[in-house]
């Protein structure tokens, strides 16, 4: 069975707390998750985020909001009982409690003029997921938007921007090899001040094209007449299945090759600000419990 959404799990919670029992927020997601049959995978799914469990999220909400219709309380932190105006909903005997009868309910309609009442409620999400879900939305076009550009960009622009990126990511000092000599090899990253350590870099800006064959086999080549023992192969496109075959079979001779595809390195542009600009920061608050808590610290 799949993880309820949030809305689903209102009236569930309610009536588990119909004896006036007090359950603590951990006890409700572990008794919503054993009367919704979840799979273990499904109760130890993440939001995107990692930042919370997906169901613990879900419990998490439809708890507040039947709180912040003074349909449950709180007597301490972390732990709930249903008050007074609950036990008088559940002898409605409602078929569903949402977004939309916690409206109505705050704005003093019964429960019968619920159903007449045009409401519209967005999605079954929380509040953490539709952000989440936007931020995901406008990551992937951001994403799109760079690799265009990308595959638009001057082949030896492209092999400074990715120079830019592994020194961003503090991989070292980089410097791109002479155009005519490079033997296979476009750039090299200085992992300490005397350039005893190297990683050699290889970029292909490519529009359609995958990184084939001899494309890896010439720069595991070029690989094998450096010092150095690390390589990584960065593309705006993919690498074929032979290319990826010849890059692992490096590892054979002690060479470790490093492979970033174009949508691995627009992920990695974007993280490390490469390309990129801040736009806005957004500020997610949420109430400090411990503020109100009466003991003396």
């Amino acid at each position: 069975m799949a993880i309820p959404d949030f809305q689903t799990l209102m009236l569930p919670l309610l009536e588990l707390l119909k004896d006036r029992t007090v359950i603590k927020l951990s006890e409700m997601v572990d008794i919503m998750s054993d009367k919704y049959n979840l799979t273990k995978e499904e109760r130890n799914e993440w939001l995107p985020s990692k930042v919370q469990k997906t169901m613990y999220n879900r419990v998490a909400w439809a708890k507040q909001y039947l709180k912040n219709s003074d349909l449950i309380e709180s007597p301490e932190k972390g732990s709930f009982k249903i008050t007074q105006k609950g036990l008088d909903i559940l002898k409605e005997h409602p078929n569903r409690i949402d977004l939309r009868f916690l409206k109505n309910l705050d704005k003093g309609f019964s429960n019968k003029e619920v159903e007449n009442t045009e409401l519209h409620i967005e999605e079954n999400k929380t509040p953490e997921e539709l952000i989440e879900s936007a931020q995901s939305l406008y990551f992937e076009s951001l994403q799109k938007e760079l690799l265009s550009k990308l595959k638009l960009v001057d082949p030896v622009r492209f092999e400074r921007i990715v120079i830019d990126l592994m020194e961003k990511m503090n991989y070292g000092i980089g410097s791109m090899t002479q155009l005519s000599h490079d033997g296979g090899i476009d750039g090299i990253i200085d992992e300490d001040e005397l350039g005893l350590e190297k990683i050699y870099l290889q970029a292909k800006r490519y529009t359609d094209n995958k990184v084939n064959e001899r494309e890896m086999q010439n720069f595991v080549g070029a690989l094998g007449c450096k010092p150095a023992k690390k390589g990584v192969f960065i593309t705006t496109s993919y690498f074929s299945e032979k290319a990826e075959a010849a890059a692992k079979a490096s590892s054979l001779g002690g060479k470790v090759i490093k492979l970033i595809n174009g949508e691995e390195l627009t992920k990695l542009m974007i993280k490390h600000c490469v390309g990129i600009q801040v736009k806005k920061l957004i500020e997610i608050k949420k109430l400090d419990e411990d503020y109100f808590n009466d003991e003396e610290i």
